[in-house]
């Protein structure tokens, strides 16, 4: 059996899989050609797919994202029709994002940029020019109780902060949740959270959904952090209130355009932290990714149910 490699960090697992499946022949290419090549006789992709890759590969009966966003599908439409499964790894990410999440609100909140400044100039000092925040009692608003909603929310009673969340779907609410509302609480939720988290996904229905209505409903001194992806928060809105003082802090580690054009207004808002879709990257994701793929080709060459099976109407 052929497996097609798409994605250039899926080759750091393949000697990894090789070893444990010998009888499975991984192919890829440099070039499109050269992919398109390589997937006439494959069955299985890991990684996103084109529609020109697509049309290339008619005995592919399964597709492995290597991320939990499969956004890409949003470009091939025709795929939705088709009986190929298609899987992500969700979960392997959620711990290490959600201690990005709290390493950002802690930055934020804390003054660290400040403070750093001041190490570095070796200067012994607390600057007062921004309040020092504490968390506990702070209401936490997170939208999207997914699996990184559910890890960062977890967190954040850790924190003794008072958890509201929204999903576009009913999902089952944790005890350490206060409050779990379908999309109709947003409003509610921008209104009443201390920090607001975005851990939606991309989808047709959640692309702008934060626009510039729900930030501006949202507390003065109030911090925003955006961690799922790109386009669903109104950028020029959150930079103007980080600028007119209104949002206390804000925390991207996404953003609509990637990179972030250097020209971008958002580089230079007051007390915004900015990182480039990191969040997701640690050794142990690493491990979470390699073992999660491994596991459905194990289950696939046997016959067996796949794990994290995408609904490709859903986009999730």
């Amino acid at each position: 059996m052929k497996v097609l490699i798409t994605s250039p960090y899926m080759h750091h697992y393949v000697g990894d899989w090789q070893q444990e499946f010998p009888q499975v022949e991984f192919v890829s290419g440099a070039t499109p050609d050269e992919l398109a090549q390589a997937a006439a006789n494959a069955e299985v992709a890991f990684g996103a797919v084109t529609s020109d890759l697509l049309r290339a590969a008619p005995n592919l009966r399964w597709i492995q994202s290597g991320s939990a966003g499969v956004e890409w599908m949003q470009a091939v439409p025709e795929l939705r029709d088709t009986d190929i499964v298609v899987c992500n790894t969700r979960g392997a990410h959620a711990t290490t994002i959600a201690e990005h999440t709290f390493g950002m609100l802690i930055h934020l909140a804390r003054n660290f940029a400040q403070l750093y400044e001041n190490q570095k100039q070796h200067v012994w000092n607390t600057p007062r020019t921004r309040p020092y925040v504490g968390l506990v009692g702070m209401t936490m608003g997170i939208v999207g109780l997914g699996q990184i909603g559910r890890a960062i929310a977890k967190r954040a009673h850790a924190f003794e902060m008072e958890i509201i969340a929204v999903d576009a779907h009913p999902v089952q609410k944790p005890d350490y949740v206060s409050e779990l509302r379908l999309l109709d609480g947003l409003d509610d939720l921008m209104r009443r959270s201390d920090v607001v988290v975005i851990a939606i996904p991309i989808t047709p229905e959640t692309r702008g959904l934060i626009g510039a209505a729900q930030l501006q409903q949202m507390k003065p001194g109030s911090f925003l952090l955006v961690m799922s992806r790109g386009g669903i928060v109104d950028e020029p809105t959150a930079t103007a209130m980080l600028r007119d003082g209104r949002l206390a802090g804000a925390g991207f580690d996404v953003a609509a355009v990637e990179p972030l054009p250097a020209d971008s207004e958002l580089w230079d808002a007051p007390n915004v932290l900015i990182t480039p879709h990191c969040s997701p990257a640690s050794e142990q994701t690493q491990a979470n990714v390699r073992n999660i793929i491994k596991e459905n080709l194990r289950r696939y060459l046997a016959g067996e149910p796949l794990y994290n099976v995408v609904d490709k109407k859903l986009g999730y």
